[in-house]
């Protein structure tokens, strides 16, 4: 069974950023099992790169929808964002430096952070995007 798993409970309504949250869970089931498998260094590595990389992809998409349509929360769920970053960064610097940075708690607080922002913060902006169009 995946570590993480997508429902319909944790669509937002815009399929390009429900495709990013899919993407999102596939990269933390692809570190999962391979922390699990103890895979070497170098494909943990790659894939905590993968996961920073898309993050921020993600995030900016995210951040640009607010700003075209002025999206009130902008500013808050961005902070959010901007923390989250600063987290993974941490843990992919630290990684890095051969640090045991790859942990289960790690991984728990990944699934928790993506799961409570995607039907917490995330789920605020559906109503608005979706009246302006944007599914």
């Amino acid at each position: 069974m995946a570590f993480m798993v997508w429902n319909d409970r944790l669509s937002v309504g815009v399929k390009v950023i429900d495709d990013d949250h899919k993407i999102l869970l596939n990269f933390a089931n692809e570190l999962y099992d391979a922390i699990l498998a103890k895979r070497s260094k170098e494909v943990l590595g790659d894939i905590v790169d993968g996961l920073v990389d898309y993050t921020t992809l993600h995030f900016a998409r995210e951040e640009q929808f607010f700003s075209d349509t002025d999206y009130q929360y902008a500013a808050e769920h961005k902070r959010q964002h901007d923390d989250m970053k600063q987290e993974i960064l941490r843990i992919q610097v630290q990684y890095k430096s051969g640090a045991p940075a790859l942990t289960l708690e790690v991984m728990n607080f990944l699934k928790d952070w993506l799961y409570d922002h995607i039907l917490g913060s995330d789920a605020k902006y559906e109503q608005h995007l979706n009246s302006l169009g944007i599914h």
